[in-house]
């Protein structure tokens, strides 16, 4: 199973709003849908998350979102728990019921739990170096490129 793409979505809405603060313009659910490629549902539901997690305010009203700090202080390891981008257990998943009397489907889950529990450690250690900032630095630096 793959991370749910709320994760990169989110990254996606997060530079975006920080760019249209520096432009000075309002951040709406539209623009950000159109920047996505999806339904203004999708951006709200996020926004909603993103919020919980304070990691955005809203403003009723008028409308528009933005960042409460820094893209450089905004961890990607925030952004992936706010938005659930995996569902609990894990993002690794054992199958449900391997033969107990097979020596290895009674030990399987056990063995392969051990090594999937540390690569999921590893993931989330890599995302929790890196920021938002970084991503929008990728970002400009394959625009500049004209990649």
């Amino acid at each position: 199973m793959r991370i749910a793409s709320r994760f990169a979505v989110a990254v996606h809405m997060l530079i975006l709003m920080d760019e249209c603060e520096r432009r000075g313009n309002l951040c709406t659910s539209e623009l950000m849908a159109g920047s996505v490629n999806t339904n203004p549902v999708v951006i709200r539901k996020l926004s909603g998350l993103l919020k919980r997690a304070s990691l955005i305010e809203v403003r009723a009203g008028t409308g528009g979102a933005s960042v409460t700090k820094p893209l450089a202080a905004v961890r990607l390891l925030d952004v992936y728990r706010a938005v659930e981008a995996v569902e609990p257990p894990g993002l690794f998943s054992l199958h449900d019921q391997p033969n107990p009397a097979c020596p290895v489907g009674a030990n399987i889950n056990v063995a392969l739990g051990e090594v999937l529990g540390e690569a999921q450690a590893a993931m989330e250690a890599v995302l929790e170096k890196r920021t938002v900032a970084d991503v929008l630095a990728g970002v400009i630096a394959h625009a500049r490129a004209g990649k």
